[in-house]
């Protein structure tokens, strides 16, 4: 949920800190703060202020930032509220210690207790200072206090340092963490460690870089090492990375190459991260697809799905976990591969998955879909269910994120980097994979005929060209949001696929614009929401050529009757529903099994438009993070 970045090395590390939260500020900008061990006296120095990075700055101007080595943390606050006490780095009791913490820990409460009691006053009402107490505690005041003898750990006693106080002040910890600890004796060094939040180690000369995730270290170098659940790094930068667990188990540390380019987490040109990542999909859509169609057979040819589809193929059900925007993505997912390989899905919200004592067997698949891959409540139904022996897949777009490393298997999405907090190309990205799971599945079950089939893996190859022509309709869009971009509530109806069309339209457009919205079927409009509808609600209707579209008009009609006005989402050449609506955005002719890659496009666009005519913050709406690595 926070942003962490930490430089050391030879470098000026206050630009290299705050180039890297101005990037990470996606996942949380309540406050920010860097922390830096001086030059001048040796001593460490903190910066910090509720609000922006940018807000950090002005608060910052002229004061003395020279140093080789920091940390920098902006904050998406759980645990108080934000202000400039609550914000990150913590510094321990004597000053000699400073801490950022991405994550939350449960037993926060029972510690602070304990601290208290040992004489420990707080500053704060995070639980991060906890933590940065209980590092300080085991150091001082005896490591062997905490080294309790029924937890088995091995320690080498005569090892007495700070490197070995995180450890075993870490097996008192419940809950998730991704740590940087910085101490001023030691000013060549770093230490940070993680459990269930996202931690990446970048490799350069005689330095290193340390960070949530990847954008701010790949201007940097190309190398590095993702920390794993309940390792702990020695971080020196003169000296190889040092990786142990937190029981003291020495681990070898894997170096990898970085895919991603720096252009690929910059504006190019836009205004905005969300207007440049929806003008994306086109790309996002092909790259997903790549490699993964036989040009001369059509064959479908999913690495990390092959290996387990003798199993799924036989399975009782499909059970797919996610939240929010993946969630939709879910829904769409049940609608193509009940409706084309005919096996039983059930989609649940990950967060409510475990707390409903879930029938789970060895007989059942369950698929995670998450964007970042780190996502908490995700990843905590994905435990739940490979404990009870089901098969585990994921479909995210973050390589060697958790959600990669915890399934058996699974697909990449290749979307890139989303930098918008609000889902766009991630959203289209992971349609377009459940597509292709639906298509194999059917063509290994034999429930779609050859010739149906054939024309499916067309359409779906079609489907980036039309978004790239649907993408014009831009400016006229545009237009149609100046209508409606006073208006307190909306209404989003579709029925069959475009159903969770109609949920995530109206996500959208609640995330940015803050506007009240609600999607339902289109039939059940008249069961309740119908009382909203007057003169003033705009009601948005995918009224797509398909199987319900008579019955869509129908729908349409009883709104017009009640004064609605509609803006409505109809096939190209549509003349019925146009006669009846306010506003028709046209979609090109299509399937309707790719009909939502399509008409979630006008709907993004609806969004962003009237939230930037309504002067909010597109890419960073209030209250909202990226990547939710809390429950």
């Amino acid at each position: 949920m926070c942003g962490i970045v930490a430089y050391v090395g030879n470098r000026r590390a206050f630009p290299i800190l705050i180039k890297g939260l101005q990037r990470l500020e996606y996942r949380g900008y309540d406050s920010a703060g860097v922390g830096l061990i001086s030059e001048e006296d040796n001593n460490i120095v903190t910066y910090k202020q509720a609000g922006k990075v940018d807000d950090l700055l002005k608060y910052i101007g002229k004061k003395n930032i020279d140093s080789t080595i920091g940390i920098g943390h902006t904050r998406w606050a759980t645990h108080g509220p934000p202000n400039r006490e609550n914000s990150h780095p913590h510094s321990s009791s004597d000053g000699k210690y400073s801490l950022i913490h991405n994550g939350i820990i449960e037993n926060y409460s029972s510690l602070k207790k304990a601290l208290e009691e040992k004489g420990y006053v707080f500053k704060s009402d995070t639980d991060s200072e906890v933590l940065m107490y209980l590092i300080e505690d085991v150091y001082k005041n005896g490591l062997h206090a905490y080294n309790d003898e029924n937890k088995d750990l091995k320690w080498n006693d005569y090892e007495n340092t700070l490197y070995k106080a995180i450890r075993i002040a870490l097996n008192e910890v419940i809950g998730a963490y991704a740590i940087v600890v910085m101490d001023q004796d030691n000013p060549n060094e770093l230490y940070a460690a993680r459990k269930g939040s996202p931690l990446v180690i970048g490799i350069g000369n005689d330095e290193y870089f340390v960070a949530s995730d990847a954008s701010p270290i790949i201007e940097y170098t190309d190398k590095v090492i993702y920390l794993e659940d309940n390792e702990v790094a020695r971080i020196n930068k003169t000296q190889k990375v040092e990786v142990k667990t937190i029981t003291n188990e020495r681990k070898l540390p894997y170096v990898q190459k970085l895919e991603q380019t720096l252009e690929s987490i910059e504006k190019g040109g836009y205004d905005h991260f969300m207007l440049k990542e929806i003008f994306e999909q086109p790309k996002s859509i092909i790259d997903t697809l790549r490699g993964r169609i036989n040009p001369k057979t059509n064959d479908i040819i999913l690495g990390g799905f092959k290996d387990h589809e003798s199993k799924i193929i036989k399975a009782d059900r499909i059970i797919i976990i996610a939240c929010g925007t993946s969630w939709h993505a879910g829904l769409i997912g049940e609608y193509l591969i009940e409706d084309l390989a005919r096996i039983n899905v059930e989609v649940e919200y990950a967060s409510e998955f475990r707390y409903k004592n879930p029938i789970i067997t060895k007989k059942d698949i369950v698929i995670a879909i998450s964007q970042s891959g780190e996502t908490a409540d995700t990843l905590a139904a994905l435990e739940l269910a490979k404990e009870k022996g089901a098969l585990t897949l994921g479909i995210c777009n973050v390589v060697g994120s958790s959600i990669t490393r915890t399934t058996s298997g699974g697909t990449y999405t290749h979307a890139g980097p989303e930098i918008g907090v609000a889902s766009t190309k991630a959203f289209t990205t992971q349609v377009t994979v459940l597509l292709l799971y639906a298509l194999r599945l059917s063509q290994l079950r034999k429930t779609v005929d050859r010739e149906n089939y054939d024309h499916l893996i067309k359409e779906l190859t079609l489907s980036p060209y039309r978004i790239k022509k649907l993408l014009e309709l831009n400016s006229e869009i545009e237009k149609i949001a100046e209508k409606f971009k006073d208006s307190s509530n909306f209404l989003y109806l579709g029925r069959g696929v475009n159903f969770p069309i109609a949920l995530e339209g109206a996500l959208k457009l609640k995330e940015i614009s803050y506007i009240h919205a609600e999607g339902y079927p289109a039939a059940e409009m008249k069961h309740g929401p119908i009382a909203l509808i007057d003169d003033e609600m705009p009601i948005v209707v995918i009224a797509t050529r398909g199987d319900n579209y008579e019955k869509v008009v129908s729908n349409i009609q009883e709104v017009k009757a009640r004064g609605g006005k509609l803006i409505a989402i109809v096939t190209k050449g549509d003349t019925e529903v146009k006669s009846i609506a306010d506003y028709c955005i046209e979609i090109p002719k299509c399937f309707k099994e790719v009909a939502p890659l399509l008409t979630i496009i006008p709907l993004q666009l609806l969004s962003y438009h009237i939230a930037l005519m309504r002067e909010c913050n597109v890419d960073q709406p209030r209250n909202l993070a990226k990547s939710v690595t809390v429950e």
